[in-house]
């Protein structure tokens, strides 16, 4: 059995933007449908939603218009205890994507609708990052944000120094989404940025068209061992200076099915998380996300890199079990799966 240390609540900032998901109910398809159920969802707002789930102070920093939706979408980050004092209003509209959820062989889909959203075309003097900063023990982002806009890009890259004058630790999930730029526009802007990362997480297909790191492993064949990854772990962490790398390593068999670990390396040691195998497959967006919330709450609680990892894991498995963005569970449901009760039975 897994052992923890004392909870110790720390205030946790965010950058991004939240979306206005729009999914045909079930696993219906775009045509077939002429209503939409309404989801709140974006990478950094579902991480901030995560560490607010196991009692963080986490903040989502944003711009959103004034209107209406603007504020339904402030009102949803709120509902689930994000604090918002920093978010700006303004600008025209909220980023919009739509999502169909596959079923067997057949592939769920995103289509953006994101074009000049109020945090794409916000403007540095929008955010006072030294106040943000101020007192945070972490700072998460990933490769999305700089992807939507160079202005977008521009503020990540100020967030990132008022963290490090701030001795703030600063993760990413590199994310990489082919819908939003070109691995040659990725690398131009997110190797920069990480000269501020301490905590570098992304699967196989994010290092290698983000920084330019490909795994020894036929990933598309179900080659998700340890071994294929340890190589451009330690090239990673020597060139760039991370404190932690880490990997989750999928196996898709299907849209619904899929196996499920990650990796974690420390500069000095590997661990190789469980293995899950999930199957059915609820809602895979924002597993990722759920993973990065798993590991900061992870690493600032428990005392050792394998203890993190194994929470973030059962994290992200048991998100892929609840429709939406979000991964609405507690700490301590994930640490009942971390340490073994995996059999679904009802709690009564």
């Amino acid at each position: 059995m897994l052992e923890y240390y004392i909870f110790t609540m720390s205030k946790i900032v965010t950058l991004g933007e939240i979306m206005l998901r729009l999914s045909p109910a079930g696993c219906c398809r775009l045509v077939q449908v002429d209503s939409f159920d309404v989801i709140w969802g974006g990478g950094e707002a579902n991480v901030a939603v995560s560490c607010a789930n196991y009692g963080h102070e986490a903040y989502f920093v944003t711009k959103l218009p004034e209107h209406e939706i603007g504020q339904s979408a402030l009102n949803c980050l709120r509902r689930y205890g994000v604090k918002t004092d920093y978010i700006v209003r303004g600008g025209d509209r909220v980023g919009i994507y739509y999502c169909e959820t596959g079923a067997s062989m057949r592939t769920s889909k995103v289509i953006y609708d994101r074009a000049h959203s109020a945090i794409s075309e916000a403007d540095p003097q929008d955010f006072d990052f030294d106040t943000i900063m101020e007192g945070a023990s972490w700072f998460h982002w990933s490769g999305i944000t700089p992807a939507i806009s160079d202005k977008a890009a521009e503020l990540t890259r100020l967030a990132c120094e008022a963290a490090k004058r701030h001795g703030v630790t600063v993760s990413v999930d590199l994310n990489f989404r082919k819908k939003l730029w070109t691995k040659e526009k990725a690398q131009s802007i997110m190797r920069p940025l990480m000269k501020y990362v301490d905590v570098c997480i992304g699967n196989e297909e994010d290092a290698e068209l983000c920084l330019g790191f490909k795994p020894d492993a036929d990933v598309d064949a179900g080659e998700t061992g340890a071994e294929g990854y340890k190589g451009i772990f330690k090239a990673m962490a020597e060139e760039f200076g991370f404190k932690y790398v880490v990997s989750t390593l999928r196996e898709s068999f299907s849209a619904t099915h899929n196996g499920w670990k990650a990796m974690i390396y420390d500069g000095k040691e590997f661990y190789e998380s469980k293995r899950y195998d999930i199957n059915p497959i609820i809602d895979r967006v924002g597993g990722g996300d759920s993973f990065s919330g798993g590991v900061i709450h992870g690493l600032l609680t428990m005392p050792t890199q394998a203890e993190a990892l194994e929470f973030a894991v059962a994290a992200s498995a048991l998100k892929h079990t609840i429709p939406g963005d979000f991964n609405l569970v507690t700490e301590a449901e994930v640490k009942a799966l971390a340490d073994g009760n995996a059999n679904g039975r009802v709690q009564r």
